[in-house]
């Protein structure tokens, strides 16, 4: 596995982030601690160095796991985890954004994953309360305690992500290093704003359900009979988050996948992962499973180098509708400037170019 950089940072991580939320059986379809360390292992030995976690994955139990795996080599793995999610559903301050919310979270995630210090800290998810300004200051402040090292915004819209780094910019905090965000073939609103975003801002994309909760990997067109991916789904306390997966639109461009797949003897897992990849380095998956077996196997996509025809397949079936005014932009383009863009050097405003599909 080769190394990246996150976002615009000097920090080296793995080009794929093993995700944990199947650490521990609380919700009743998780890995269990002996298969969560064969996992682990099969990451390491690959080559990976990047975890991610929460304080709300199976109850603490992922983070106290991680914290297991990696003692002894703590400075050798580069760990991220989150806060937002309650702790404590009875405090109306157990959970959200805010200052104390982080404060209590992250002593209790330093003492599970028994480390000094986080690599990478997300606030988890946008809650709709906190000033932008609190948060951003909040990490700053953990961060300039030695408590944290590099910061996050994990499932924020794209305009609060955007206020967060100008006012950490302005305010000299320290300004995010990636966003996290649900991204993979059969789900790509995030190319409306959240992705272009990204790449203005110099911004990594962890994307989050890369396989989409398992579609990708063929099962639901092609059920595996060692299996069990109805079940996991409807059990989980997520299930919502993988419905849109089980839709005809998804089904169909999972038989592209596969046909795609077979096209260039690779399993349509591998491919689904090395598309993220190939599409641009801001991109890393975070790759999880219930399985050893299922993790070495994806991680092959490492090796994976996909033909240009292919790639062109996959983006026309997996494309979306942009809306306004991307749409409006990239069509104006065409209708005002005529043949300008094809005259402009290649390397002009790359970003620009690459928002306006040039």
């Amino acid at each position: 596995m080769k190394t990246t950089f996150l976002g615009s940072t000097g920090l080296r991580v793995s080009e794929y982030c093993l995700g944990t939320m199947t650490f521990g059986t609380e919700t009743g379809w998780g890995a269990d601690e002996a298969e969560a360390q064969r996992i682990f292992a099969a990451y390491t030995d690959a080559g990976g160095n990047f975890i991610d976690t929460a304080n709300a994955y199976t109850g603490g139990t992922a983070e106290r796991m991680v914290g297991k795996f990696v003692a002894g080599m703590r400075d050798s793995y580069v760990i991220a985890t989150k806060y937002t999610i309650s702790e404590d559903k009875a405090d109306p301050n157990g959970g959200g954004n805010h200052r104390k919310s982080l404060a209590r979270a992250i002593d209790a995630s330093l003492k599970r994953l028994g480390t000094d210090h986080i690599d990478l800290y997300y606030a988890h998810m946008f809650d709709g309360f906190t000033p932008i300004e609190e948060v951003m200051r909040a990490l700053d402040d953990a961060v300039r305690a030695g408590k944290i090292l590099y910061v996050g915004l994990s499932d924020f819209p794209a305009w609060m992500v955007s206020r967060a780094d100008l006012y950490a910019e302005m305010a000299r905090l320290t300004r995010p290093a990636c966003i996290q965000i649900e991204y993979n073939l059969a789900m790509r609103e995030g190319d409306r704003e959240l992705v272009p975003m990204a790449d203005a801002l110099g911004l990594s994309v962890l994307d989050w359900s890369p396989l989409g909760g398992g579609a990708l990997t063929g099962k639901l067109v092609r059920p595996d009979p060692e299996e069990n991916y109805e079940g996991r789904v409807a059990t989980s306390a997520v299930a919502r988050t993988f419905d849109k997966y089980k839709s005809d639109t998804a089904n169909r461009l999972v038989s592209v996948l596969i046909a795609c797949a077979e096209e260039i003897g690779t399993t349509p897992a591998r491919l689904a992962l090395a598309w993220l990849r190939a599409k641009s380095d801001m991109h890393i998956p975070v790759v999880g499973a219930r399985s050893a077996r299922h993790v070495a196997d994806n991680l092959k996509a490492a090796d994976l180098i996909v033909p240009e025809d292919v790639m062109a397949v996959l983006e026309e079936a997996s494309a979306i509708p942009l809306g306004f005014p991307t749409a409006f932009i990239r069509n104006g383009q065409q209708a005002w400037f005529a043949d300008q863009p094809q005259r402009l050097d290649p390397r002009a405003r790359p970003v620009g170019r690459r928002f306006l599909g040039l």
